[in-house]
């Protein structure tokens, strides 16, 4: 019998560990990479490396506890029919600060808990640069509001890399708040009556309405009702709520804690309907008139897509926005994560490129009356001097200098698996396309902050005029421009991990940013790659624009795109529907299934006659 490895010993010691403490013995504990969360009975915590050094153990045992705990005092019922609908700011701010509940009460009673859950408390502000911040705008509201009612619940002092993004955030929140949160202590033994105590916090901070006590009490009494009709089962009332939700809900001790359920916050936009001309009431509707014309010229005018200021947007590379040394740690946690899905990634990565590197293999035409001479063919003369000479031309071939744009979606909803899996796909089909002769540039869009940067703080001060167009900044990010090698840019992909980058999507400016990046190349075949994961949002623009402002700025762009540029558009989504939006995409349900559908889908492309719009790949 073979000795235990510490790896088995650290898994089969925390699993039990993870049982104990959530006091359900029917709890499933499995390990994969990413990050933590918990489904149903099932908690998924992140694979530990062969040797476990002791930082990654403490990381480990932290992550546990948190999901333990969400286990053992949270029920998805409660928390689903009070948490707010509709702003993805406002379901990060309620998600982050119950999961500072129900580490509150494990730290309160456990004193080892409260130590594990610190430190990793600790290690999550080292990650995000939480103890150098200068400005609000660098730390969202949920890890603040979710620090501060922390620091309430437990009574104890912030971790050092923490501290300063909770200061930052002290006198505003305190002002705002009148107290409040002093009265939330009392209440975290109860979930229902802290959240409804939540709602009413955020509805002073203007981020969500307090709940509708007369709907929520009757929700209540037919609930109440019905658990009093139901057969009595093995299964206790929290479990069902537990296995009923179905949803991934992400662990407070790694994205609850500051981020919330980012797998569920994706917040669709609805289409604006059409404007109607009235009529006139006669049998034979009359035209528009002048003045009619003149109206509609307004509403254009006013409604027509524009940033309030463009002066705090920014182009970055991805290595400014990072430290050296955190880059490369990020980049070997890719690496581990890469080593689970290398495999099937690779394999269709060679395939591809067996394919391109067929297209490009050269072909001649022989027996030519000029052209190169045919040394093989010298022979002949030598046998019968009266032979001509032969000639040979290389044959043109199909496949153009080509250029290939991969731009990623930065936003919050992307957190997780689908943004890692995402990473992993852009550098295997970087050294790919680049062993073939082909030219990859990675790009990425986000926001500098959420609901709103200083753009949103120059609308204020400038009187909050109307109708005041984008009032977020724009971050677009590059990770490898076309012209540098795959070896120089690879460590950059890792930024793609960093806690705190992912924010909010304003999609139709990112793809004109890409689009334009590509129009300015030489080369004479443009392909851009959009790989989303629903439709764009921004909480500061959309609260003050109509509410397809976003969207239909999108499909202006992507309409552009596709019927009068060059350039080849394809799109695919992850588990939202991207082909209502462009013409050639395709939506996966899971985002493993993201690599084999970049490369199949390029592959397709490459298998086209250049010029030539096939219909929708869906």
């Amino acid at each position: 019998m073979t000795a235990e490895s510490r790896q088995d010993r650290v898994k089969r010691v925390t699993a039990a560990s993870v049982k104990a403490l959530a006091e359900d013995k029917r709890t499933e504990v499995a390990f994969s990479p990413g990050n933590q969360n918990v489904t149903g009975l099932t908690v998924r915590l992140p694979t530990p490396t062969l040797r476990v050094p002791p930082e990654e153990l403490a990381r480990l045992r932290g992550a546990a506890d948190a999901s333990a705990l969400r286990l053992r005092y949270h029920d998805d019922k409660i928390h689903d029919r009070f948490k707010p609908a509709g702003s993805q700011e406002a379901e990060a701010v309620f998600d982050a600060v119950e999961q500072a509940r129900v580490e509150a009460l494990g730290s309160r009673r456990l004193a080892g808990v409260a130590e594990n859950l610190t430190l990793l408390l600790d290690e999550r502000g080292r990650s995000r640069g939480y103890a150098n911040v200068a400005e609000r705008a660098e730390v969202p509201l949920n890890d603040a509001l979710g620090l501060l009612v922390r620091e309430k619940l437990t009574d104890r002092d912030l971790p050092p890399a923490v501290k300063p993004a909770a200061d930052l955030w002290r006198g505003e929140l305190t002002e705002k708040l009148h107290g409040r949160l002093d009265d939330l202590p009392e209440l975290m033994e109860d979930q229902k009556a802290f959240a409804r105590a939540l709602r009413d916090i955020m509805g002073m901070l203007d981020i969500a309405p307090p709940p509708d006590r007369d709907v929520d009490d009757e929700e209540e009494r037919q609930d109440d009702g019905e658990d009093e009709a139901e057969q009595p089962s093995d299964d206790s009332p929290d479990d069902a709520g537990r296995e009923d939700s179905g949803e991934d809900m992400p662990s407070g001790g790694d994205s609850q804690e500051f981020d919330g359920d980012v797998d569920s916050m994706e917040s669709g936009s609805t289409e604006g309907s059409e404007d109607l001309v009235p009529g006139t009431g006669d049998e034979t509707p009359a035209g528009p008139s002048e003045r009619d014309h003149n109206q509609q010229d307004q509403d254009e005018r006013r409604t027509a897509y524009h940033a309030y200021t463009p002066a705090y947007d920014e182009v970055v590379e991805a290595a400014d926005l990072c430290d050296p040394d955190e880059l490369g740690r990020l980049r070997t946690q890719l690496d581990m994560q890469l080593a689970n899905l290398q495999g099937v990634v690779t394999r269709l990565a060679n395939r591809l490129q067996r394919r391109l590197m067929a297209k490009q293999q050269r072909s001649w035409d022989f027996d030519l009356e000029e052209g190169y001479l045919d040394s093989a063919r010298l022979t002949r003369i030598v046998i019968d001097p009266f032979q001509p000479l032969s000639y040979k031309w290389e044959k043109d071939t199909d496949f153009k200098d080509t250029v290939v744009s991969l731009l990623i979606d930065n936003s919050g909803s992307m957190r997780g698996r689908p943004i890692t899996i995402a990473a992993i796909s852009a550098d295997i089909l970087a050294h790919t396309l680049e062993r073939c002769g082909v030219k990859v540039e990675i790009l990425g869009f986000t926001t500098r902050a959420w609901k709103g940067g200083l753009a949103r703080d120059k609308w204020v001060q400038d009187g909050k005029p109307a109708n005041p167009g984008r009032l977020n900044d724009l971050r677009h990010i590059v990770y490898k421009s076309a012209d540098a090698p795959w070896r120089r840019a690879r460590r950059n992909l890792g930024l793609m991990l960093r806690e705190g980058l992912l924010k909010e999507n304003i999609d139709g400016e990112a793809l004109s940013w890409a689009h334009d990046r590509l129009i300015a190349r030489q080369e004479q075949r443009r392909i851009l790659m959009v790989i989303s994961d629903g439709a764009p949002v921004d909480d500061a623009t959309l609260s003050v624009n109509p509410g397809n402002y976003l969207e239909r700025h999108l499909r202006q762009v992507i309409e552009y795109i596709e019927t009068r540029s060059p350039v080849e558009l394809l799109a695919i989504g992850i588990g939202h529907d991207v082909t209502r939006y462009y013409r050639r995409a395709v939506t996966i349900v899971d985002a493993e299934e993201l690599g084999g559908a970049m490369l199949q889908n390029l592959a397709d492309l490459f298998d086209e006659q250049p010029g030539i719009r096939k219909p929708p790949l869906s």
